[in-house]
């Protein structure tokens, strides 16, 4: 999660962090007694004499937060497989013209601050659209994940756009000293270093908006370089 939380909920209280440990044992009958960890290999497998007993009468599972999507298949809208939520442009706009998706019906956010930003810049795109229902539609560029990203929203930006573009994304691991860049036509187009990338912290990544005036028809590709980090 995102190293705050880290801080202010374990580390302020002294609870111990094991990553790359899965339970492999629960024990108790009328109310939980303990349960067993294991450290795990890269297949995710139990690692055989890694085994840790703690005594314990509560066990949290956290198993995934997905968008709330069952209006957007309802709808008929084109669903990513990366986010499960709609395919949007940078408008917000799905694949049934006027529908718009944003908030944790598009992607699951970490700040409630850039779900209100998202429902502006929707809201102000469907206006938009019922303004103009006879428009154009313009000619987009597709975006797609490339090494260790997954689950880059938008997934297609207008050619001729008046704002400057947000990629947000997640990672595949941990990485340090690292960069992000998007690429297109054999092109840099933007980046952004750290010191250190997390899979659960969402990751923003500015794109001008001049920058995507030359790239109609092509392929905005989002991939990562660096150090990943293991166990």
């Amino acid at each position: 999660g995102l190293n705050r939380n880290i801080v202010q909920c374990l580390n302020d209280f002294n609870i111990p962090l094991y990553l790359s440990h899965t339970v492999t044992d629960i024990r108790g009958k009328e109310r939980l007694t303990g349960v067993t960890i294991a450290e795990v290999d890269v297949n995710k497998n139990p690692i055989p004499g890694t085994e840790k007993d703690i005594e314990c009468d509560t066990l949290l599972l956290s198993c995934g937060l997905i968008p709330e999507n069952e209006l957007s298949i309802g709808a008929g809208v084109t669903i990513s497989p990366a986010t499960s939520g709609p395919v949007v442009s940078n408008l917000f706009e799905t694949s049934v013209p006027g529908i718009f998706a944003c908030g944790n019906v598009l992607h699951v956010h970490d700040l409630v601050d850039n779900v209100s930003e998202e429902s502006a810049k929707a809201g102000k795109s469907a206006a938009s659209y019922v303004k103009n229902k006879n428009r154009t539609e313009p000619e987009m560029i597709h975006v797609q994940d490339g090494n260790g990203v997954r689950g880059t929203v938008p997934q297609r930006i207008c050619s001729v756009t008046d704002e400057d573009i947000q990629l947000m994304f997640r990672l595949t691991d941990v990485y340090r000293n690292a960069t992000v860049i998007a690429e297109c036509g054999g092109k840099e187009i933007a980046r952004k270093r750290s010191m250190i990338f997390t899979p659960g912290e969402m990751i923003v990544l500015p794109i001008r908006r001049d920058n995507c005036e030359n790239f109609c028809g092509n392929t905005i590709t989002v991939r990562i370089e660096g150090e990943k980090e293991h166990g």
